[in-house]
């Protein structure tokens, strides 16, 4: 599909603004959390490391505002900072906080919840992103062949964290076992496409959800078996969905932080 097919049709561009969105509103909500983080890791070289891989992650949905903005849509910075939270296409999942408490006051935050969430999340983002890499859309397959180069690190990352912890102590076991309860509740709207799902398939934008779930499920099955533990199953039937604007009160407070010190001066150059 070219420029001129999705200028020239309201339904394909309506379905590449939508999977736009689900790719940018994720990065940036992803990268907040995992900022949320510095100066509170477990060590400092994971405090240098996962600051990193927020750093990557948002600038990977500074890419996909950017695309948005050169499909005539408000400029990067505002679609960003500036829309509420009723029009966030992320997932429930990036959204959450990091636990109790707050980063500026007495944060009581789970490593083990990060871990599972950021390697969960981050082989499902490999999973889109190199299915993205053939899609019919050129600009977001050559931003896709870009994100990708730096996944496979983010990836091996969190691979490590979750066996490792997973191999650990008693305790460290049973925290693990607990986050991925928890992070499975909020997973059911991970790989959803949303309303225009079948239409960004259609016109192969992407891959259909199932052969992305079935893809997610093949990535982590050594690593569950060398652990002997069963990959969880992701909801049939998510609670919300945040790809059809369906939220929770985590997000509108984690917008206001993020958009706190650019809505001081809109026309500033950040």
């Amino acid at each position: 599909m070219t420029e001129l097919n999705i200028t020239t049709n309201p339904e394909n561009k309506a379905a590449v603004v939508s999977l736009l969105f689900q790719l940018a509103d994720d990065d940036f909500l992803y990268s907040f959390r995992g900022s949320e983080w510095l100066g509170l890791a477990p060590h400092i070289e994971e405090d240098v490391a996962s600051s990193s891989i927020s750093q990557d992650s948002m600038g990977h949905a500074a890419m996909f505002y950017q695309l948005l903005e050169e499909l005539g849509l408000d400029n990067a910075d505002a679609l960003a900072h500036l829309r509420p939270a009723k029009e966030r296409r992320n997932s429930i999942l990036v959204e959450r906080q990091n636990g109790e408490g707050y980063y500026m006051d007495v944060p009581k935050y789970d490593w083990a919840f990060a871990v599972v969430r950021n390697y969960f999340y981050t082989a499902a983002k490999k999973i889109k992103i190199e299915s993205l890499k053939n899609s019919s859309y050129e600009p977001l397959a050559n931003v896709a062949v870009k994100v990708n180069i730096e996944l496979y690190y983010h990836l091996l990352h969190w691979k490590t964290w979750f066996a490792q912890l997973l191999n650990s102590t008693e305790d460290a076991k049973q925290r693990m076992q607990a986050a991925i309860e928890q992070v499975m509740k909020d997973f059911g709207d991970v790989f959803s496409l949303g309303t225009e799902g079948e239409k960004m398939v259609e016109i192969g934008l992407i891959e259909e959800e199932k052969v992305l779930v079935q893809r997610w499920k093949e990535q982590l099955k050594p690593v569950f078996e060398s652990l002997n533990l069963s990959i969880p199953e992701i909801p049939a039937s998510p609670a919300a969905n945040g790809r059809n604007f369906e939220h929770t009160e985590d997000l509108e407070s984690a917008i206001s932080t993020l958009s706190e010190v650019y809505r001081i001066d809109t026309a500033a150059s950040w």
